[in-house]
């Protein structure tokens, strides 16, 4: 039987937020021994990432390769109804990834040592996300 739950997320503007703990639990609380989860972030500005964990600077790194590919204000942009961070900010998102999907074996996520799962804030505010997070076994 599928297991799904919601999270609401506050992010930091422009910054990831390690929510690999909170997957874990809902994955435990769904009591499959073997299947997978899927994690879908309902948002059109941010994404999801699997990286490392352990150092935070391959996090600052990504920003800062990003922030290269799609810069704030770039006049080419039209789309620009929330701000100089708008059309960027959707950029960013679909260079990145919506969605993933990692394995569960003996009832928790089969992730690598130094990989961890981030919600990463594309735009310059904070805000509240909410993230899907199904597991099936």
């Amino acid at each position: 039987m599928p297991h799904q739950q919601i999270l609401s997320l506050t992010t930091q503007p422009r910054a990831t937020r390690d929510i690999t703990a909170a997957v874990a639990e809902v994955v435990r609380a769904a009591g499959i021994d073997c299947g997978l989860a899927h994690v879908f972030v309902q948002h059109t500005s941010c994404a999801l990432l699997i990286t490392e964990n352990a150092d935070p600077d391959v996090q600052r790194d990504l920003e800062t390769v990003f922030a290269r590919l799609a810069p704030d204000g770039d006049p080419a942009y039209r789309h620009n109804l929330e701000g100089d961070d708008d059309m960027a900010a959707h950029a960013r998102s679909a260079l990145s990834a919506v969605s993933l999907t990692v394995p569960v074996g003996g009832g928790r996520l089969l992730l690598g040592t130094w990989q961890g799962i981030f919600l990463w804030e594309h735009r310059a505010q904070r805000h509240t996300r909410r993230v899907v997070v199904t597991v099936m076994g």
